[in-house]
């Protein structure tokens, strides 16, 4: 079993390919985990604020998966969902978006992935 140090390795995962973003998204879905999918840019000051408290989210909710997309690195994945503005944050479940959150909201965010955590209970922390 591999032992993990506090701090040295993001918990949220960097998609940086159409087939990164399958791959997650496949074996989230296999493992009946839920996603939070977070599409930022480089640019964009508000979605790298949010970075973390996407980690501290992560840290929080351990049975969930948590990805980071650049839509300006993968623009597939972000106009097949539609993403407009950034930060945009995409809940998954069983691979389907059930929520959508646009704009840097923390306690909305973090509402809405608890009420998600709720709805797959082995994740209440």
């Amino acid at each position: 079993m591999e032992v993990q140090e506090q701090g040295t390795k993001s918990r949220v995962v960097k998609v940086n390919s159409m087939e990164s973003w399958d791959f997650h998204v496949n074996q989230a879905t296999f493992q009946g985990c839920p996603i939070v999918a977070h599409f930022t840019a480089v640019w964009c000051i508000p979605s790298v604020a949010m970075n973390p408290f996407m980690e501290e989210l992560a840290s929080m909710y351990q049975d969930m998966c948590f990805l980071t997309i650049d839509v300006d690195e993968v623009k597939e994945v972000a106009s097949k969902y539609e993403v407009k503005a950034m930060p945009t944050f995409l809940l998954l479940k069983s691979g389907v978006p059930v929520d959508k959150i646009v704009g840097a909201n923390p306690d909305e965010i973090k509402k809405r992935i608890q009420s998600l955590a709720l709805s797959n209970p082995t994740d209440i922390p």
